[in-house]
């Protein structure tokens, strides 16, 4: 999904020891595109033996879809190995997998990691192969998400009045928005889900849900443009997938909403599918 797909921000930096020296510490080396050259140009961050590097992805987050799921850009000329742990929160990490070093991709299925779940953050740590270069530890140019999503969940409040499927013209600034995001990525799979609250009767709730996610979809391809850049799926659940119980007005607010998900175009799935 282009530039979008890699990592934007540097959350924690934990040098290894023995350290690289200072040319090859800059951790923001790390962030946004590959762009390595050669040893001698520090476009890389060097680890240390045993060290650490936390990383955000901002614009979007990544998944456990078909196929390879990340890939971890290891530079250099030694093969550095890294352990490989994702979070959602930054906070509770689950572990992925292991690079030999090099251009190294990571599938999540290897780790029977959930699907439909949405990370966000990453975790490297070397694991000690070479620690007496200049540069020690695994050199990180890049790491990027093959399976990048955009994902966005925006409250019916916001959108409709109580009931209704038609948008609030107010509302329209929220999508505008949305569509301003989207087009960052050149194509790809818009997926709009409709979320009522149990109010009502179930085919009641179930019908709102879907003129709603139309309602989205034609804002979208009013901007967007009906071409064949983005397709679109539209998936209702009505009352069918809360968010919390249905026992407060508070709570029943939050339930009333349209989660939108980018994901890559599906002509990359059936490209997987044929190898």
């Amino acid at each position: 999904m282009g530039k979008i797909s890699f990592a934007d921000s540097l959350v924690e930096f934990k040098v290894g020891k023995p350290a690289p020296i200072k040319k090859y510490r800059d951790s923001t080396q790390c962030l946004h595109e590959p762009n390595y050259t050669n040893y001698h140009t520090p476009n890389f961050v060097s680890l240390g033996c045993n060290g650490t590097l936390t990383v955000e992805f901002t614009d979007n987050g990544f998944m456990n879809l078909p196929g390879d799921d990340l890939y971890i850009f290891e530079v250099g000329p030694s093969r550095e190995s890294a352990k490989i742990e994702i979070s959602e929160d930054g906070v509770e990490w689950i572990y992925a997998g292991t690079i030999a070093g090099g251009k190294s991709s990571i599938d999540l299925d290897d780790e029977n990691i959930a699907t439909g779940v949405v990370f966000y953050f990453l975790k490297i740590t070397d694991l000690g192969d070479l620690c007496r270069s200049i540069s020690a530890g695994a050199d990180i140019d890049a790491i990027g998400a093959i399976n990048s999503v955009i994902t966005v969940t925006l409250e019916a409040d916001v959108l409709f009045d109580v009931a209704q499927y038609n948008l609030k013209e107010t509302a329209k600034t929220s999508i505008d928005s949305l569509a301003e995001t989207i087009q960052k990525v050149d194509s790809g799979t818009i997926v709009i889900e409709g979320h009522t609250d149990s109010d009502g009767s179930r085919e009641m709730n179930m019908e709102l849900s879907k003129n709603r996610c139309l309602s989205v979809k034609e804002r979208l391809i009013s901007i967007l443009g009906d071409n064949s850049s983005y397709d679109y799926e539209i998936i209702p659940y009505g009352e069918d997938k809360p968010k919390v119980p249905n026992d407060t007005d508070q709570n029943k607010q939050k339930n009333r909403r349209v989660e939108i998900t980018v994901l890559p175009p599906k002509e990359y799935y059936e490209g997987i599918l044929k190898d």
